[in-house]
Formats: structure tokens, C-alpha cells, sequence
């Protein structure tokens, strides 16, 4: 499946803090039936087994919904599952060497911070960057917001897909308007609500408007 920029539009990215009275594979379900445009499994509790039985079942179910389906980290994994794409950020494996093994068709995504880093990613390969954090997070509560500027000079130095991450919900989705981004990346804003099918169709018309504005 080739990287398109519509696939940044609405990017679930999993986080299994949330599951108890859903299964993961609910939440998920619940997300595509609601809009999502990409899914990136990041699991890190999993062993390597049970890890791989989730990816397939997950990639069936995106495929379903013909939404491409991403793996975070896990290159094996990302292959073994027949993923569409691997993620990895700047302390993984470089994207140079995620396409050696995964070959010229798997989607590589890469996280970056700087502009020097999103130009790095394009020469290693990179189809789409993730860039953030661009709110506080308690996702990763180590990362500094990057500023809109940054946002804005990324974007600007790129031609591949960007996608923004950290921090985004529904009440400042809309502060990213005119940053260039095509879409965002959700983690709480989706897995934690009550209602992710729902939510989903309310954070997919947020960030359609976000883009078009």
C-alpha cells in the first residue's frame, strides 16, 4: 500500500492503558467504524508470540476496512504480520536500514523533532514523519512541545506526508490550522473515550477542518 496524505487525516495509534471492558481488537474496530484513517500497533507488555497473534488479527481487521495498518517499533513483527508499514522513532533502527529488510514496498514512518532530522528521514527513505510532541503529553513525558514554528519549518522542508502527534484532543485540534500538517496522531483522545466510534466521527471532522482551513 502506497503512503498517502489522506492516511494522516485521523491516525489511531494504540495504547492498551484503556482496555477492560473492550478487548483491544474492540477498541480498534470501534475507531475504524468511526473514521480512522491509519491504526499503528504500539504494544510494549506483549511477548513476541502473543505480540505477532494481536499484529495479524489487527492487519486483518484494517484491511477490512482498507486502512493501512502500522506496526511501532517491531520490524519483525511488521513483516512476520504482513503489516502495510513500520514506525520507529529516532532512538530505533534508522529508516535506511528498516527498508533494507522490509523492502521498497512497506510504509516507513519516522518520528522527528528538528527540521535536520525530517531531511535525514527523506534521504533514509522515510514515507511520512510523525512529528511532535506538540502538546504536553502524558504519553511521553519526556518529550518538550515543539513549537508552532517548527511545525511549520518541518513541514515546509518536506514533500512526503507529515502527521502531528502528542497531546491532541478535541479541544486544541484546531490550534495546529495552518501548520501544514495532514492530519494528527491520537492516542488517549481515541482509546480512552467512552464512546471511540463516536468520538472518532467528532475527531475526524475536527482535523478534515484543521487541514482545510
Amino acid at each position: 500500500m502506497k503512503c498517502d496524505k489522506r492516511h494522516m487525516l485521523l491516525y489511531a495509534v494504540t495504547d492498551r492503558a484503556w482496555t477492560g471492558k473492550q478487548t483491544l481488537y474492540q477498541q480498534v474496530e470501534a475507531a475504524l467504524a468511526g473514521g480512522v484513517t491509519c491504526v499503528q500497533l504500539r504494544e510494549k507488555e506483549l511477548d513476541e508470540a502473543a505480540f505477532l497473534q494481536e499484529a495479524k488479527d489487527l492487519c486483518a481487521l484494517c484491511r477490512r476496512y482498507g486502512v493501512p495498518f502500522i506496526v511501532n517499533d517491531n520490524v519483525d513483527i511488521a513483516i512476520a504480520c504482513g503489516a502495510d508499514g513500520i514506525h520507529v522513532g529516532q532512538e530505533d533502527m534508522r529508516a535506511s536500514e528498516v527498508r533494507r529488510r522490509a523492502g521498497k514496498d512497506m510504509i516507513v514512518g519516522v518520528s522527528v523533532h528538528t527540521v535536520d532530522e525530517a531531511r535525514q528521514a527523506v534521504l533514509d527513505g522515510a514515507d511520512y514523519l510523525g512529528l511532535g510532541a506538540v502538546f504536553p503529553t502524558n504519553t511521553k513525558t519526556d518529550a518538550d512541545p515543539m513549537t508552532k514554528e517548527t511545525l511549520q519549518a518541518i513541514c515546509d522542508a518536506v514533500e512526503i506526508p507529515v502527521v502531528a502527534i502528542g497531546g491532541i484532543n478535541r479541544d486544541n485540534l484546531l490550534r495546529l490550522a495552518g501548520s501544514g500538517v495532514d492530519g494528527v496522531a491520537l492516542v488517549s483522545a481515541v482509546f480512552s473515550a467512552e464512546n471511540i466510534r463516536e468520538a472518532c466521527r467528532e475527531l475526524w471532522a475536527l482535523s478534515d477542518k484543521m487541514v482545510n482551513t
